[in-house]
């Protein structure tokens, strides 16, 4: 086959005409970049102005709410507070399209590295693999810890307990970039993931010997109990999670957790047994491990167990507990208030009829006197 210099010379030329294409692309892209970067800097500095504003109207409000003058106007007075609130729930909403600051946590772990999303979908998607991370891990531990009450071998409790560091230490993480991305996770689950990479990473240091083998099976029976349970909530959870965020009721950046919150009612008050049973089994836990500590071979570990066990079922209790009155109040309330709907609907259906029923007397009245004429 003949060597065509001048057809790889012409072929190069249109290479170098696309390249001349790429250079412009590619500087029309470090441009924009540089506006978003400006436009972010903006955005962020009239977020903080508006705040300021805000906040200093809001102070001057309440200085002057004994002023005689401001009195007769409370009704523009809340409807302007009203508006502020509004503004409020605006500008956050604002700031999820803004990168944000890392959490001293993530400083730590990541360095000085930017883990805000700015795309919508991407968050979310990020959002879903945070879920579907969890219910994965979840259904491997159950199946190690069930394992693990059959099995009494020394590798795979190592390997289980080595999973558990690593799943409670990288949910940690990934729970922080929610966090920084707009999730609204309640701080005591966040910390409950804190204390549980503790108690793991203790759980791994705890030398075999007589007190482990006491304990080393109501633990595996108690983690078969929470990830059966765990899993029955992420279930559950999702598709109230799914249905409530179509409503516009919930943020898209909610995740699923192992406690409870008042949204979870929708279809979800029958786990609060299941729950309150968990918790209790964390109560007896730390029992266990209290009475352990006089055992001839108990070392440091039992004791730190014992307390985080501990934490974690008054923390768990107190955190549900205070959900449970709360929604109650709220029923209560919605009740109250339905039934006045109620009453001032049929009241002014019992006007309306009685206009109709006069309208009809008063024009029978007048047919009458027509005949009579």
């Amino acid at each position: 086959m003949e060597f065509k210099f001048d057809e790889f010379l012409i072929e190069w030329m249109d290479l170098s005409n696309e390249y001349k294409k790429l250079e412009i692309t590619n500087t029309n892209y470090l441009d924009a970049l540089e506006n978003l970067e400006l436009l972010q800097e903006q955005c962020t500095m009239q977020i903080k102005h508006q705040r300021y504003r805000m906040q200093q109207m809001l102070r001057t409000m309440k200085q002057q709410t004994s002023n005689k003058h401001l009195s007769t106007e409370k009704d523009k007075l809340q409807e302007l507070e009203k508006n502020m609130l509004k503004r409020k729930a605006q500008l956050h909403e604002i700031e999820q399209g803004l990168p944000q600051k890392n959490s001293f946590y993530l400083n730590i772990i990541l360095g000085n590295v930017n883990v805000s999303i700015l795309n919508r979908s991407d968050k979310v998607r990020y959002k879903d693999d945070y879920e579907k991370f969890k219910l994965i891990l979840n259904v491997i531990g159950l199946l190690l810890s069930f394992l693990n009450i059959l099995v009494n071998y020394r590798a795979l409790e190592l390997a289980f307990l080595f999973l558990l560091v690593w799943y409670y230490c990288t949910l940690t993480i990934r729970e922080s970039i929610l966090k920084v991305n707009g999730s609204r996770i309640k701080g005591w689950w966040r910390l409950h993931h804190f204390i549980s990479t503790a108690s793991a990473g203790v759980l791994l240091v705890w030398p075999q010997g007589e007190p482990w083998q006491l304990f080393r099976t109501q633990f595996m029976c108690f983690n078969v109990y929470i990830s059966l349970v765990q899993y029955m909530q992420f279930g559950y959870q999702k598709g109230v999670l799914y249905r409530l965020k179509a409503l516009g009721e919930r943020h898209d950046m909610d995740i699923t957790i192992e406690g409870f919150h008042s949204w979870m009612w929708r279809g979800l008050s029958f786990l609060i047994p299941f729950l309150f049973i968990g918790y209790a089994f964390q109560a007896y836990n730390a029992w266990t491990l209290y009475k352990l500590r006089e055992h001839s071979d108990a070392t440091w570990q039992i004791s730190v167990l014992s307390v985080l066990f501990f934490i974690l079922f008054v923390g768990n209790t107190t955190t549900t507990m205070l959900v449970i009155p709360q929604k109650l109040r709220g029923r209560i309330k919605e009740r109250y208030r339905l039934m006045s709907l109620s009453g001032a609907l049929k009241a002014r259906k019992q006007n309306r009829d009685d206009r109709i029923a006069k309208n009809k007397f008063e024009s029978s009245g007048l047919d009458d006197g027509r005949k009579t004429k």
